[in-house]
């Protein structure tokens, strides 16, 4: 089995798209996180979940959690209405989040084995991988539970 025979359908939001709705994309149809391209529609990195809520929290309660309780229910019902207005760019200020070496990109090759994708899984952390072809381009994602799904034993 090869990465082209797990890949699904999975949207990607660009750098210049908006957060607020990547995020309301990543919330409404469950997704496990955002694959972020650039602007040739080459992947450059996937946000889990829990990185996008991180960008809602002010910096101020991340550095010191015991802010959080000082929060009131009306407030963080609020708590992504900072999103609005901004980009996936101003999300991931000053190029952390991206990829420095070639082999921490999120992606995998069309022809990967099973065993390259769950490593490429492992390594970065990520409960998503983008599957790419010859050209680059996103032919689809696998996800953890997708490729966990096909390799347990039948029962």
């Amino acid at each position: 089995m090869h990465a082209s025979d797990l890949a699904e359908p999975f949207p990607v939001v660009g750098l210049d798209d908006d957060a607020l709705e990547a995020t309301r994309m990543l919330a409404e149809q469950g997704l496990p996180g955002l694959v972020v391209v650039d602007d040739q529609g080459h992947p450059l990195v996937v946000l889990p979940g829990s990185q996008v809520l991180r960008f809602a929290l002010p910096d101020y309660v991340e550095e010191d959690p015991n802010l959080a309780r000082l929060y009131g229910e009306r407030d963080a019902d609020q708590l992504c209405r900072p999103l609005s207005g901004k980009t996936v760019r101003e999300l991931m200020p000053g190029q952390q989040y991206l990829p420095k070496r070639e082999r921490d990109r999120p992606v995998i090759s069309a022809d990967a084995t099973v065993m390259e994708v769950a490593n490429a899984m492992s390594r970065q952390h990520s409960p998503v991988v983008a599957v790419i072809d010859d050209d680059g381009e996103v032919l689809g994602v696998i996800t953890v539970h997708r490729l966990l799904g096909a390799t347990l034993p039948r029962s």
